[in-house]
């Protein structure tokens, strides 16, 4: 009985087996449903430093209770604790956790997690919060000459978070009409300044002023007030006549024209020597390393560096700050047109001497890449504010950017050649520049690199990082005894102490079964496994991969997880074995395609893979004898067809007298008119009973125009100089009959003929000697062993030369 899970359906069923009345067997069962929470936290602004409350909702879980904490960056800040929640009209639950806390700057870009434990299970809710920056708030007045003009207020509003705010004006609590515009602090907050002008009417009223700032989720605005009387006083200075004016103006006049008259001629003078600059060269750091931070730096000395601006350059690009626009830990490569992460510092003016000579430091924090910094100079530009010329300009050396080497462990495989030899090869990747040393060892010798690209200065990647293998060689048996331990260090400029990998003992290559399955007939459990057996060291890797559907590129789709790996055991001094399997369900089993097992270990240079497809197997349609048929030459072609089964079949070919030998066939595949897939094996072979004479003359083997071609043995029995033995009269038997010295051309086919042809079927040579008579020759027999795994046992098909072809060969 299947049921539509709900909660009404909750208790407890029995289950009654009777028959012809009798009860033979009653069990009962409890059902109970359980439903997972959905977890939602409401965004909100939170005030900075002011207490503060989160919610997180978990909605439609079932049964009660569940339990909830909270975490901030992975660290859990509130224990759990359990809650009931309140049950809604489709019986569900529902919770509410809350949290009360005081936001810090240190929580803007941290990440809180609300966690719910249910029916033990655990749901995460990860998110960030919103941090208002409350700001300072600071009133002035802008002097107005006379109080029957306007009066200008401002309100100095710094230090807040995030940039959108609103200010308004009040005035005895009444609200007055409203200005605009914000500024972007170096820490990352805003500041505005507001004006707003005081009409004759509304300056006379006096009163208390107010300036109020709201902000997203501020319950109450933030207030700067000042009284009007105390921001612009009334007082009235005493007006003074024209007649005094015009006296105290002539005053004046006079004494600048005393004073310019006095210090004219040494002003020019004085200035150009207080405007005297001492600018040092470009300090770089000691060591430029890709990803880590360097700092370049220029000092400035003089009399009025406080009037001193600077301008830095990466070669002929103006540098601008982005550390607050690029992250520190962004990517190493930048894409066109990004800028790196730039800093610009000043500090000073700083006092150097007691001469009045004061001093300023400009420097320049950079994360180096080697896209953009290889290569390149630094320029700095000094001049004064205001001015466009250049006083001075700086230009640093050429630097060059280091990246420490990603160095792999000592890999050992057998070489190609001869098994005996062991390789050892490591790899150094994602270095700069490309000067780097491999150095071996064995035992406290030092060995000798075989084989290396570390000197031949390879090209650059796309990243402008350089990569580099070294490889060493040794007999097996040194390897195999355990105890010999073999070390490299490689050495480059980015590295402070070299970097040393270490080997001892042989590393032994895995030997991998095929996949073999298993189906339980009670749950109907397909079990797949693989032998991993005869490695070293015990450490191994084995993965499932499910593939798509196809036979002829099969590719991977997705790793499948659940496989389980028993081992590993060691059955020998330095040997081991596992075994890997994997549990398939009746609903999760793949349809075509087929799984791979695929076994990866460091003796390995490519994984070793092994292939289970989840096909029917179905026996093949087998023929009942085998086709013959015989060309003018005197070869005979003997040929199968057959027809469906899963998978192909195998097939081999022998022939001889009384002793049998291998043959080369060859197979092809093709679709036949049914629908049906068809296999078509087809043997070649010429019959001889003398060993070959170096004296024999080359086979004409395009006699009568026609190469010995596989469809035409087959499939076209009416090809010109072929024709089956049953078919033949007693004169078509002579004329069939070869010379002794074509036999053995066909033996010596050369390789471009082969080449010229790749249609044209291999002949193979039989030698027929004699028999226990002196003039009897053996009987040529062809043999065909089929095998498939629908097949218990292999079949096998009988080809007997017959007496009459016997006879006519041999005169």
């Amino acid at each position: 009985m299947v049921l539509r899970a709900s909660l009404s359906l909750q208790g407890e069923y029995e289950c009654t087996v009777s028959y012809n009345a009798t009860m033979l067997h009653s069990s009962a069962v409890t059902f109970r449903v359980v439903a997972s929470p959905t977890l939602s936290v409401p965004q909100q602004w939170v005030v900075l430093e002011t207490e503060s409350q989160l919610k997180c909702h978990a909605d439609g879980f079932y049964p009660p209770p569940v339990f909830f904490s909270w975490t901030r960056d992975g660290q859990e800040i509130h224990p759990p604790y359990q809650l009931d929640g309140e049950q809604t009209q489709d019986g569900f639950y529902r919770a509410v956790g809350n949290l009360t806390f005081y936001p810090s700057r240190g929580d803007q870009n941290a990440t809180f997690g609300c966690k719910v434990f249910h029916n033990s299970t655990s749901h995460v809710l990860d998110f960030q919060l919103n941090i208002t920056y409350p700001p300072s708030i600071r009133l002035s007045v802008i002097p107005s000459p006379s109080s029957n003009n306007p009066l200008t207020l401002y309100c100095d509003v710094d230090s807040f978070y995030p940039e959108e705010v609103s200010v308004s004006w009040l005035q005895n609590g009444t609200v007055l009409p409203e200005p605009p515009a914000t500024e972007r602090n170096p820490d990352g907050t805003y500041r505005t300044r507001r004006y707003y002008s005081l009409s004759p009417e509304q300056r006379g009223r006096g009163g208390q002023v107010e300036c109020a700032v709201n902000q997203p989720g501020v319950v109450s605005p933030a207030h700067g007030s000042e009284y009007l009387e105390k921001l612009d006083p009334q007082d009235e200075s005493p007006v003074l006549t024209k007649s005094a004016k015009a006296s105290v103006a002539l005053m004046c006049i006079s004494l600048v024209l005393v004073f310019l008259l006095c210090f004219g001629f040494s002003w020019r003078r004085r200035d150009e020597k207080q405007k005297s600059l001492n600018v040092s060269g470009i300090i770089l750091p000691p060591r430029v390393v890709v990803g880590q931070k360097g700092r370049v730096s220029v000092s400035i000395e003089g009399r009025r560096v406080d009037r001193v601006q600077t301008a830095w350059f990466l070669n002929d690009t103006p540098i601008a700050d982005t550390s607050l626009t690029v992250s520190e830990k962004g990517p190493l490569l930048a894409s066109r047109g990004e800028m790196g992460y730039y800093k610009l510092h000043s500090q000073g003016p700083l006092l150097s001497s007691g001469s009045g000579i004061q001093q300023l430091i400009s420097s320049l924090t950079f994360i180096p890449q080697i896209s953009r910094h290889k290569g390149a100079v630094f320029k700095c530009q000094v001049s004064y504010m205001g001015k466009d010329k250049i006083v001075m300009e700086r230009v640093s050396e050429k630097f060059t950017v280091l990246s420490a080497p990603e160095v792999s462990e000592i890999q050992l495989a057998e070489t190609a050649n001869d098994s005996d030899i062991i390789s050892l090869t490591v790899r150094a990747s994602h270095f700069h520049p490309d000067v780097i040393t491999f150095r071996w060892f064995c035992q406290g010798g030092e060995l000798s690199p075989v084989a290396s690209q570390a000197s031949s200065s390879p090209r650059p990647n796309s990243e402008g990082f350089f990569s580099a293998y070294s490889q060493c060689k040794l007999p097996r048996n040194e390897l195999e005894q355990g105890g010999t331990k073999v070390w490299v260090s490689v050495h480059h400029i980015a590295l402070k102490q070299p970097v040393t990998r270490e080997t001892r003992g042989f590393i032994k290559r895995p030997c991998v079964s095929e996949i073999v399955g298993s189906t339980s007939s009670m749950d109907q459990v397909l079990t797949l496994g693989c032998e991993i057996t005869d490695f070293y060291p015990p450490n191994i890797s084995v993965t499932w991969l499910k593939l798509r559907d196809g036979e002829q590129d099969d590719r991977e789709e997705e790793v499948i997880e659940g496989g389980e790996m028993w081992g590993p055991i060691e059955t020998h001094p330095r040997l081991y074995r596992t075994t890997a399997t994997l549990k398939r369900t009746q609903e999760r089993r793949e349809r075509g395609g087929g799984l791979v097992c695929r076994v990866e270990h460091c003796s390995l240079q490519e994984p070793i893979e092994r292939h289970w497809r989840n096909a029917d197997i179905v026996a093949p349609s087998i023929p009942s004898s085998i086709s013959v048929c015989w060309s003018s030459e005197g070869v005979g072609v003997f040929s199968l067809l057959f027809k469906g089964g899963h998978p192909k079949v195998k097939v081999l070919w022998t022939a001889g007298g009384t002793a049998l030998s291998p043959l080369v066939s060859n197979e092809t595949e093709e679709i036949g008119d049914d629908g049906q897939r068809e296999l078509k094996s087809v043997c070649a072979l010429e019959r001889s009973i003398r060993p070959l004479s170096r004296t024999d003359k080359p086979l004409d083997k395009q006699r009568n125009g026609h190469l010995i071609r596989t469809k035409a043995a087959v499939t076209d029995p009416h090809t010109e100089g072929i024709a089956y033995i049953d078919e033949k009269v007693d004169g078509e038997n002579n004329n069939n009959n070869v010379e002794e010295e074509t036999k053995s051309e066909l033996e010596e086919e050369s390789d471009e003929e082969r080449q010229e042809d790749s249609g044209a079927l291999h002949i193979n040579g039989v030698d027929l000697r004699r028999g226990p008579r002196e003039n009897e020759r053996a009987h040529l027999r062809v043999c065909v062993e089929i095998t498939h795994p629908a097949l218990k046992l292999p079949v096998y098909r009988l080809w007997t030369e017959p007496n009459e072809e016997m006879t006519s060969s041999s005169t």
